[in-house]
């Protein structure tokens, strides 16, 4: 990996830490809200990104299975719910794709091998089913009566942090297995996925500091 690549993916890995960092001091202003979950996934997030950058050190695990079956399933399901359940106020909505997604897991323990870092089929639908429900989000912020305020909308900067990174790196991990044996090509998405990830983490950060409850 290029010396930049390795500066970038430190950098989104401590991205994540302030990101869980901020969230906790603006938690006693939200806690009686739902937006508390939002602070519990980012320290979750930040804890399993930190169990799968030393905990090799202090145990035997599967980081492939520990990503794969835990944690990225955990991170889909909870927008779904933050999208879904909260924003859209359609919990029936939010049950039914993540069953969907769930099911996914079915055909993929017959169709991929282990040894790949990401299994496509689930991360594919994944994304795409969180494109749906970004779009509708964009969807619904547009014809706002408060479309002028958006910079105070927490699900503005949530949304757009969405996009860049799980929709914007949605061909990368499709297309992983082809894309590795083209290294230019492969690189600059690489650099894209770490860089896209600083910045979403930075506007879940902003998120705290700026927005506000407007969804």
């Amino acid at each position: 990996m290029a010396d930049f690549q390795k500066i970038v993916q430190e950098l989104m890995f401590w991205s994540e830490g302030i990101a869980a960092l901020i969230s906790l001091l603006y938690y006693n202003r939200i806690k009686n809200q739902y937006w508390k979950y939002f602070v519990f996934y980012l320290i979750f997030v930040f804890v399993s990104e930190a169990i799968g950058k030393w905990g090799d050190i202090f145990m035997e695990y599967n980081k492939q299975a520990f990503y794969n079956y835990f944690v990225i399933p955990i991170e889909f399901i909870f927008f779904y719910w933050l999208y879904a359940a909260k924003s859209f106020n359609r919990p029936k909505l939010f049950f039914t794709l993540s069953f969907i997604y769930l099911l996914s897991f079915i055909p993929s323990e017959f169709i991929f091998t282990y040894d790949k870092v990401m299994f496509s089929l689930n991360y594919t639908l994944g994304c795409l089913i969180l494109m749906i429900l970004v779009v509708m989000e964009y969807y619904k912020q547009i014809n706002s009566s408060n479309i002028l305020d958006f910079d105070k909308n927490r699900m503005f900067y949530i949304n757009l942090g969405v996009t860049l990174f799980y929709i914007g790196t949605l061909p990368f991990w499709t297309f992983f297995e082809l894309l590795k044996p083209y290294r230019e090509i492969y690189n600059i998405y690489f650099a894209y996925f770490l860089v896209s990830a600083i910045v979403m983490y930075s506007l879940f950060s902003i998120s705290f500091i700026w927005g506000k409850q407007n969804s």
